[in-house]
């Protein structure tokens, strides 16, 4: 039986502009912030933010930004600087976990990933799902893996982490180990972990990503709200 602290609901508005708030609150320590915009190190992952859609913060992110740099902007845009290229939008389902998960005691190994993972997991997810997870994306937050024969399979952790709210993202299994429950126990072992610490789980998956979202689904997520990753460049 999995027990868990009792907690007061977090604000979940601030996942209208998650990035944001993940910057000028616990994660602050990866940021680059000029007034009201924000970016995390570019190591870390290609993710900006501004505070609210105006052509003021846009133009405060353009000088937090270098020439052929690529980003991604969550929500809605501000009025776009010449210098700025739309490359991509991914429209994509918000989810929440709201209640702890009952998932039954896994029969393989799981991980506390460290530093010294750092570069498996970069791997793993280049193979699987590239431009979202660099280098130093690890320390975000909290990942877990299972390795098979010293092999890292199968990884997932926490991307952007806000005032009682924690993305749940890097949710990948190596294409030769599928259909052996890794992700499932994973992300149950995650959210389970997070409201233990009184965080509320959340994560975006594409919004044509059918046989994800059954998954989360049966894991007890509900979509929230549509919200589009928009990748950019500059100029």
């Amino acid at each position: 039986m999995y027990f868990c602290v009792m907690h007061n609901k977090p604000d979940l508005t601030l996942l209208d502009n998650p990035p944001w708030h993940a910057l000028n609150s616990v994660q602050s320590h990866l940021a680059r912030i000029s007034g009201n915009a924000a970016r995390y190190f570019p190591e870390v992952v290609p993710f900006a933010a501004v505070a609210q859609p105006d052509a003021a913060s846009g133009k405060e992110l353009n000088e937090l930004l270098t020439a052929g740099e690529s980003f991604f902007l969550i929500g809605n845009l501000p009025p776009l600087p010449d210098s700025w290229e739309v490359r991509n939008e991914l429209v994509c389902l918000q989810m929440v976990s709201e209640a702890p998960l009952n998932a039954p005691d896994p029969t393989f190994s799981i991980q506390l990933l460290t530093p010294e993972d750092a570069a498996d997991m970069y791997a793993l997810m280049q193979l699987v799902q590239p431009g979202y997870f660099m280098q130093d994306t690890y320390r975000m937050g909290r990942y877990t893996g299972i390795r098979q024969n010293g092999q890292l399979v199968a990884i997932a952790g926490e991307r952007m982490r806000l005032n009682g709210l924690a993305e749940l993202s890097a949710i990948c299994t190596h294409p030769d180990f599928t259909g052996r429950g890794y992700a499932g126990q994973l992300i149950a072992g995650l959210v389970n972990h997070q409201r233990a610490e009184g965080i509320t789980p959340f994560l975006h998956v594409a919004g044509q990503n059918t046989g994800a979202i059954r998954l989360y689904e049966k894991l007890g997520f509900r979509t929230r709200r549509e919200i589009s990753f928009h990748l950019l460049s500059k100029k």
